[in-house]
């Protein structure tokens, strides 16, 4: 514990007075010394000798803080710690700090703060309650205080049920024994669920290493002339999407309808077919460019 957290008792040692030119040194008994002093033997006291006020301390009580002093206040005294008299408790507290700063002033910093905190709430309890503007009761200038300490207590008292609980190297240590002997090696029994794991992880990889064939189609830009050209010849003019209606109703997909259309251009290039729109966004139309017999 820090020195200046310690309620203490100092007690000075003094020497016993002697007259002036008598020897204060004790008798030399068998020619030993009663002190050694830097490994020297020492014989007799020093005529200077000077032993300060606390050189010998005695501590009572300990405290790890300003709420664990507020604490030991309120429980020695059997006080509810919901309905605290601020006054004799602060007054109590202050006495504590009044020693504290005789021995150590910069330590006692944070017991300070504390003590101003208690002579706030005990300055708050002086003045007349006011309502808040809802019509509620203004809240007790000690409800921070009492929640704060309700929390240390709890921690404090878990902190020592921890600290009661058996540790290694400190309550028990860890026996090893080291046993030789020849151990005939067991394999794990499997399970059919272990079974059905490993069975299911094989089709997994299989389906990842499955082969994709892709062959090429043989489409003949020519045929699909022929086709459009026979088309034509029983119809004066036909739509241009009615052209690529039989390529999507067979389903063979997109390869077809591209050849389709190729023909198509191919026949307009060959001045085969006619391409025609009568108006603006008007449906376009396709028709033979000659007259068949």
């Amino acid at each position: 514990m820090n020195q200046s957290e310690q309620e203490k008792l100092t007690l000075a040692v003094e020497l016993p007075s002697v007259a002036p030119g008598m020897d204060a040194s004790p008798a030399i008994v068998d020619g030993m010394a009663f002190a050694r002093l830097y490994g020297e033997p020492l014989f007799k006291l020093p005529q200077d000798l000077y032993i300060p006020p606390d050189a010998l301390e005695i501590f009572l009580e300990a405290f790890e803080g300003p709420l664990d002093l507020l604490l030991y206040l309120i429980r020695k005294q059997n006080f509810n710690v919901l309905d605290i008299p601020m006054a004799q408790v602060t007054r109590q507290y202050l006495a504590y700090v009044d020693e504290i700063r005789k021995t150590n002033l910069e330590l006692a910093a944070e017991y300070l703060l504390m003590a101003a905190m208690l002579i706030e709430i005990k300055s708050r309890m002086l003045l007349p309650v006011k309502k808040a503007d809802s019509g509620e009761e203004a809240e007790d200038p000690r409800a921070e205080l009492v929640r704060r300490l309700l929390e240390y207590e709890q921690m404090k008292l878990a902190a020592q049920r921890i600290e009661q609980v058996p540790q290694l190297g400190r309550d028990f240590l860890r026996a090893q024994v080291y046993i030789e002997q020849s151990l005939v090696q067991r394999f794990p029994d499997v399970e059919v669920v272990d079974l059905q794991a490993a069975w299911a992880d094989v089709l997994k990889r299989a389906k990842l290493n499955q082969h994709h064939k892709i062959s090429r189609e043989e489409l003949s830009v020519r045929e699909h002339m022929s086709q459009i050209l026979r088309r034509l010849q029983h119809a004066r003019f036909m739509e241009f999407t009615e052209l690529f209606e039989d390529a999507i109703r067979s389903g063979k997909g997109v390869p077809v309808v591209v050849v389709n259309f190729i023909a198509m251009l191919e026949l307009s290039r060959e001045s085969l077919v006619e391409i025609t729109q009568a108006e603006p966004y008007a449906p376009v139309y396709v028709r033979l460019a000659y007259t068949p017999n």
